[in-house]
Formats: structure tokens, C-alpha cells, sequence
């Protein structure tokens, strides 16, 4: 299941890649525009900010902004920077592999199978969308 950080955060990259401008925009306009709490949108935007999608300006006028076009930021990217992994048992990941414990052999596991198809439906999809699909940019 999707948690709302990762939800809030992807709705928060839109708003900010149809903005036609490209200037900051307060976090207030944003988690009023899109019915975020401003403490968990704070949150968000920073992790999105401290993994290089977004930059920041102090003061009046200040606000936030995408770094990249919309077309250069990959749902592969958001996905792991917000979420973790992208696969739902870590035997399959590409990133965050850990053997399972009650997993004598993945090779003949049929959970391991399955979730290595998930898997790579699911890379197939955030590989192929980028921000723009998202947000018709």
C-alpha cells in the first residue's frame, strides 16, 4: 500500500511542475492547494529537497521548486527516496536486498517468484513514467 508521505509527496511534485513560472512556492499555498498538513508537507519537502528534486528560497518570495524538468524526474526515484523499496519483501530487492530468515532457498521459494514478478512489473511502470506523464507537463 502506498503510505500518504509518499502520496502527499508525488501530489506536492506535481502542483510544482504545473506551475507555469517555475518560481518558489510557500509550503502554505502548496498544502493548501492540495489539502496536505503543513507539518507533514514540511517533512516531505525536505526529504524531497535533501535528495536533490527540489531547491529551496529563504525569505519573502521564498518557497519551493523543482531542480529538474518534470520529464527528468523518474517515478523510480520518488518511489525510493519516499517509500524505501520498491519491491514488497526485501529477498527481491534490487537496492535493499536481506535474505529471509525463514527462507531456506529463494530459488525454489514461490513467494520469491511471485514477488520478483511484481517486482519488475512494478520497476517497469515508475521506469516509464516521469513526473511530466504524472502532471501532463
Amino acid at each position: 500500500m502506498l503510505s500518504k508521505k509518499t502520496k502527499y509527496g508525488i501530489k506536492a511534485l506535481t502542483y510544482l511542475a504545473r506551475q507555469e513560472n517555475k518560481n518558489p512556492v510557500s509550503i502554505a499555498t502548496i498544502s493548501e492547494s492540495e489539502n496536505i498538513s503543513l507539518k507533514f508537507l514540511e517533512s516531505i519537502l525536505l526529504t524531497l529537497r535533501k535528495n536533490g528534486l527540489l531547491g529551496s528560497k529563504k525569505g519573502k518570495g521564498g518557497g519551493y521548486y523543482l531542480i529538474k524538468e518534470p520529464n527528468q524526474i523518474q517515478m523510480t526515484a520518488v518511489m525510493r527516496i519516499l517509500e524505501g523499496p520498491i519491491s514488497m519483501v526485501p529477498c527481491v530487492s534490487l537496492n535493499f536486498y536481506e535474505k529471509c530468515d525463514d527462507c531456506p532457498e529463494e530459488n525454489t521459494c514461490a513467494v520469491h517468484k511471485l514477488m520478483i514478478q511484481l517486482r519488475d512489473s512494478s520497476l517497469k511502470i515508475f521506469r516509464n513514467s516521469s513526473l511530466a506523464d504524472l502532471c501532463n507537463c
